[in-house]
């Protein structure tokens, strides 16, 4: 089985001193290829940390991070915006759509970032899929929070990343549209080979994954039974 990303012994702090937090405890964590991972646990314990940690959207102040076996210490600032690009889909709670873009607009910035020109998700399936054709040559202003959310989440796709990481990605979502994006991220791992961690407070979303963590506190425990 292919390990897509592994954490070791990493820490994260804020402060020094007498101020300094402890956001993350010394975590090992390990994604392989193919496996739809769940992140539980309550509110401000941690969570988002690991996640924008783990997908290198800030640097951890202990361990290392190895992506694909490469170890993300040794990059440069440029070469962790190109792993980022190439290997990983964000879906965090901010959607963080560009406001002067419309929902198409924000998949055609993509394409232009792109300078490898690598194979795409087929957008009018992801916009089908989504519910999202209706809106797509709206701004993020003219849609609904359900709708910035699935906007956010055909745009993480849309690039094939290897890594989908998705901080409560149904979080504006009604009961039908979370199963379905649920399923989709779901079979994005099972059937695509990709490796998803999601962050989530739903229970009843915990049926499709295969491996249950909790945080609490800043540690990172792994369930023993799903």
């Amino acid at each position: 089985m292919t390990t897509l990303i592994e954490m070791i012994q990493v820490t994260k702090t804020y402060g020094e001193g007498n101020m300094k937090v402890t956001a993350l405890h010394e975590t090992n964590f390990q994604l392989n290829a193919g496996e739809f991972v769940a992140i539980v646990g309550p509110s401000g314990s941690g969570k988002t940390t690991f996640l924008t940690t783990l997908g290198q959207l800030q640097e951890p102040s202990g361990g290392k991070i190895l992506v694909k076996g490469t170890e993300t210490g040794n990059l440069t600032e440029k070469e962790k915006t190109d792993l980022r690009f190439k290997e990983f889909g964000f879906i965090l709670q901010a959607s963080n759509l560009i406001p002067f873009l419309t929902v198409k607009e924000q998949l055609d910035l993509i394409d232009r970032l792109d300078k490898k020109k690598s194979e795409k998700s087929n957008r009018q399936e992801l916009f089908s899929l989504l519910d999202l054709e209706k809106v797509q040559n709206h701004y993020p202003k003219a849609l609904s929070g359900g709708e910035r959310q699935r906007a956010a989440i055909a745009r993480a796709l849309y690039n094939n990343p290897s890594i989908v990481l998705a901080d409560e990605p149904t979080a504006s979502l009604d009961t039908q549209r979370a199963y379905q994006v649920t399923d989709m991220l779901a079979s994005i791992a099972h059937e695509q080979g990709r490796g998803v961690v999601m962050i989530t407070h739903d229970t009843r979303l915990l049926d499709k994954v295969d491996r249950i963590y909790v945080m609490n506190d800043g540690r990172l425990v792994e369930k023993t039974q799903a």
